[in-house]
């Protein structure tokens, strides 16, 4: 076993390999996956000194314990929270020299959900269809963390970065998410689509990577029935049997029979993945160009 590597301390509720996916297989029943939070992704990578489509680590909620095997530089961004090395405070958002055999903790979210942590070389799992994601939804890429996995790391490209701390965004305090309207808006009524884009909705405990669901007034259509199953793209706004708006996330299905009332902007999808249960939720409509 090479000594380039990452010993799992303890996993967390769940930590998961991550890139930039493996988008252009939909037409194959592939999910995109990836990163939720890309630019926290993409942080770390250059704070490590790692290039932009490195994997790293995405933790959810209650972060992660790693052991190298040989030393690293480390950096933590994302959902903020307490990192240690050997029990001692280290910066968060900024690169941290991690002795081989030193233990690196990893705290619970402070605020927010989706912690990152980018390891320099990049975690160098197999990569499966391009990609060393894991996908929840349709099981490619490395299984999630379990206590005393082991995971390869790659050959550092390049010095870290030499800042003190990089600004982040904060998680939201309540998420305004940009939509366009359609494809199938038609399916409601113009008192259910005022509804949409007008009151405001609650973060639902049961999201997921797959999707973001939400709490609130349930959406009225015009018409019975489902549609044939259809074409899903990341962010499509789907409204199930319950009335409750669903925004698809990177793990979800490429198709689909529920009527997508709207589309989130790409640019917003970010802070949904941190966006705790409970946070207020508002879809804001913009014209289609």
């Amino acid at each position: 076993m090479t000594d380039h590597a990452l010993a799992v301390v303890r996993a967390g509720a769940l930590t998961t390999v991550q890139d930039r996916g493996r988008p252009g297989h939909a037409h194959l029943g592939v999910p995109r996956s990836g990163a939720l939070d890309r630019p926290a992704a993409d942080l770390v990578n250059r704070l490590a000194g790692n290039p932009p489509g490195a994997a790293v680590l995405e933790t959810t909620l209650n972060g992660c314990a790693l052991r190298p095997r040989s030393t690293v530089t480390v950096a933590v961004a994302g959902a903020p929270c307490r990192v240690t090395v050997d029990a001692r405070p280290v910066a968060w958002g900024a690169p941290v020299r991690v002795p081989a055999g030193a233990l690196l903790d990893v705290g619970p979210a402070v605020s927010g959900v989706r912690t990152y942590v980018g390891v320099s070389g990049g975690i160098a799992v197999e990569p499966v269809l391009g990609s060393r994601s894991t996908d929840l939804l349709s099981g490619l890429g490395p299984a999630p963390l379990a206590d005393g996995t082991v995971l390869p790391l790659g050959r550092p490209t390049g010095a870290y970065a030499c800042v003190d701390v990089a600004p982040q965004p904060a998680p939201p305090i309540e998420l305004v998410l940009r939509v366009t309207l359609g494809p199938r808006d038609d399916w409601f009524t113009r008192e259910a689509v005022r509804t949409f884009v007008s009151r405001a909705y609650r973060v639902s405990p049961a999201s997921n990577r797959i999707g973001l669901r939400t709490e609130g007034p349930a959406l009225e259509r015009t018409r019975p029935g489902e549609l044939p199953s259809e074409g899903m793209v990341l962010g499509a706004v789907q409204v199930p049997p319950d009335g409750r708006p669903v925004v698809f996330l990177a793990d979800h299905p490429t198709t689909g029979g529920y009527p997508v009332i709207a589309v989130v902007h790409a640019a917003d999808l970010a802070a949904a993945a941190q966006a705790v249960p409970g946070t207020p939720v508002r879809f804001v409509a913009v014209r289609r160009r």
